[in-house]
């Protein structure tokens, strides 16, 4: 398809941060959407956007906000819960793709803070469905998660799988979002994939997420929580392949027949899972020091281990990761030692 225009929620997100730059470098007009909430700290959220030309003093809620550097990029912070302003967003913007990456994230939160994850996950996922029926969306790409797939035994994880018993609210949100698209598909032909993302790391990452606790941890000789007693297993995507993917799903409109022709969903993982521990001494080295370790137990909500079936993305895109973990790691730690000196200048102390 030709290059349009793309509303893409959670910008100051870590994906959508990144998502954002990649479409408008490849002249996408792009509008970002997010509620720059405090699930951690918003200093880091302001800088992604900082990186992107959006002021921090000129962002107010519910207006759009020219970036200083992209002449083709705004942004407007704004909840996906409220509903009118979606709406006038939809009808005057006229999207023709909506790749919805915001969302409440987090699985140990999820248990402690359950109805944040009911409005953000599911009440505002329905007002991206609405705006998306009512407004002739071409493609809708929204976010779903590995974690659908709970401590299933049976690996790797394929699409096909039943994932009927998720481990945490948050994956149960996840799976729902997967259930609401195949009903609007259905019922309205509203073409839509689903990514289950696996452990996703990179620069400006996450900092609730183990590389980032990890990287911070080593570089200040604070002691790593190693949850399972380090007994787990992930699959970690470089950001790079992750938006790769992406990408490419974009592009790729479903509608071409079989039995749920405006319906998908996608892998996107390294298919390579790797030992936590081995995970730590690989950033050990990276990092040139040693890490302090905690030994825990396992955590309400965690899973064992992540292991993703690429084959389905692979066959349909003729998508595979490039970044080794090796590769991966050193240029997460280059930027990490980096990151920390200028958000701290810019924005003072980062916790």
């Amino acid at each position: 398809m030709s290059k349009k225009k793309i509303l893409i929620t959670g910008t100051a997100g870590f994906i959508g941060f990144h998502l954002a730059e990649r479409m408008l470098n490849e002249n996408w007009e792009v509008v970002g959407y997010d509620n720059i909430n405090n699930y951690y700290d918003v200093k880091l959220k302001y800088a992604r956007l900082r990186e992107a030309g959006i002021d921090r003093d000129a962002i107010e809620y519910g207006k759009l906000v020219q970036s200083s550097i992209y002449p083709n990029y705004r942004f407007i912070k704004a909840n996906l819960e409220d509903c009118s302003l979606m709406e006038n967003l939809f009808q005057k913007e006229q999207f023709d793709v909506v790749c919805n990456l915001a969302a409440q994230a987090g699985v140990r939160y999820s248990i402690e803070n359950p109805r944040v994850y009911v409005q953000s996950n599911l009440v505002g996922f329905v007002n991206i469905l609405e705006c998306c029926r009512h407004n002739q969306i071409k493609h809708l790409v929204y976010a779903s998660s590995s974690s659908v797939y709970g401590n299933s035994d049976k690996v790797p994880f394929s699409e096909d799988d039943r994932v009927d018993y998720p481990v945490s609210l948050y994956a149960a949100t996840k799976k729902a979002n997967e259930l609401m698209a195949h009903t609007y598909s259905h019922l309205y032909q509203l073409s839509t994939t689903g990514l289950r993302f696996f452990t996703v790391y990179g620069p400006w990452g996450r900092p609730d997420m183990a590389p980032m606790l990890f990287a911070k941890a080593i570089a200040e000789g604070k002691p790593i929580k190693v949850f399972n007693n380090g007994d787990m297993m992930r699959d970690f995507t470089y950001i790079t392949d992750i938006i790769e993917g992406i990408v490419r799903v974009i592009e790729a409109i479903p509608g071409k027949g079989g039995e749920h022709p405006y319906y998908q969903i996608f892998n996107i993982g390294c298919s390579n899972p790797v030992r936590l521990m081995d995970f730590i001494v690989m950033m050990e080295k990276a990092m040139r020091k040693k890490a302090v370790l905690e030994m825990c137990p396992m955590q309400k909500g965690d899973v064992k281990r992540t292991f993703a079936d690429s084959n389905n993305i692979y066959t349909k895109m003729n998508y595979l990761p490039s970044f080794s973990l090796k590769n991966g790691i050193e240029e997460f730690t280059n930027w990490y030692i980096t990151y920390e000196d200028n958000v701290k200048r810019t924005f003072g102390n980062f916790n």
